[in-house]
């Protein structure tokens, strides 16, 4: 999409607005594909996170620098090249960024996931403290997800985003 502006004309439209449904909204499409099981959430997480990577991605090789393809031409190579060479690795660090917001978007995704649809993790323990009306399980929960949320993003997505950034002196 980033290098085809026709493809990107006709993936755009159907793109843009799937990005606007919220990734809770796929679960009942989801089980009646998948049944009750891992697999509609899996589906419900990927859906959560591939709409911002697909956008970070085209955006990302839209904006490679025309100098860098000309140098690449300069120095030979072809179309297949020039995108393994040269833009792709020019794109990385808007990828990585859309790395790290897809997977915000995924980690509430399984959130919303194991809430509504099924699954034993933090989701379900969520609701079984509000049905018992045991607000420190709740609280607790709510804890729980915001700092494995923060600590993911700080520990493995914001380091490598710094450390790519760092690389294309962008820092």
């Amino acid at each position: 999409m980033g290098r085809f502006k026709t493809l990107d004309e006709i993936l755009g439209v159907v793109i843009l607005p799937l990005q606007s449904v919220p990734s809770v909204v796929w679960l009942p499409l989801a089980l009646l594909w998948f049944s009750m099981g891992e697999s509609a959430m899996i589906f419900v997480v990927v859906i959560g996170g591939l709409w911002n990577m697909i956008m970070s991605t085209t955006a990302g090789i839209k904006g490679v620098d025309p100098v860098l393809i000309q140098c690449g031409r300069n120095l030979g190579f072809g179309g297949g090249k020039i995108f393994t060479k040269v833009i792709l690795p020019a794109s990385i660090p808007s990828m990585i960024t859309g790395m790290r917001l897809a997977w915000a978007f995924c980690w509430r995704a399984l959130m919303a996931a194991e809430i509504i649809g099924t699954g034993q993790g933090l989701g379900q323990v969520l609701m079984w403290g509000r049905d018992m009306g045991n607000m420190s399980t709740v609280m607790a929960v709510m804890f729980i997800i915001a700092a494995t949320g923060m600590i993911s993003d700080g520990f493995v997505f914001k380091r490598l985003e710094n450390r790519i950034y760092k690389q294309w002196g962008l820092l």
